[in-house]
């Protein structure tokens, strides 16, 4: 599937990593919320994760803008970044935010 697709598209996000929450198998606390895309796969045969950036509380579900994609190159588990329309955030922010899981892999950050 070709991720770059949902740049620059609204996107519904299933929240199954709430923010305070820990991992359940590495135990790491998430920052931020994370979920997912669904009806959609990645390369790792799961739903296509995303990052909800900018928002300071847990939810159950997001409504939001898809601003960047977070590309593995040592994995096939791409990450897709979504915040509120009025939001931006710059690829140094982006990768300080997501250092909590994205640390152990070599990524680069694709926009439109």
């Amino acid at each position: 599937m070709n991720n770059k697709l949902f740049l620059g598209t609204y996107l519904d996000v299933i929240i199954d990593r709430k923010m305070g929450s820990r991992h359940p198998v590495h135990g790491f606390e998430y920052p931020i919320n994370y979920g997912y895309i669904p009806n959609t796969q990645s390369g790792d045969g799961e739903e296509l994760d995303a990052y909800i950036l900018g928002i300071t509380e847990p939810l159950e579900t997001f409504t939001g803008l898809c601003i960047a994609i977070i590309h593995r190159l040592n994995d096939n588990d791409d990450k897709l970044v979504v915040v509120s329309p009025d939001q931006s955030f710059t690829d140094e922010k982006i990768r300080r935010i997501t250092f909590f899981q994205e640390q152990w892999f070599k990524s680069e950050i694709l926009r439109i």
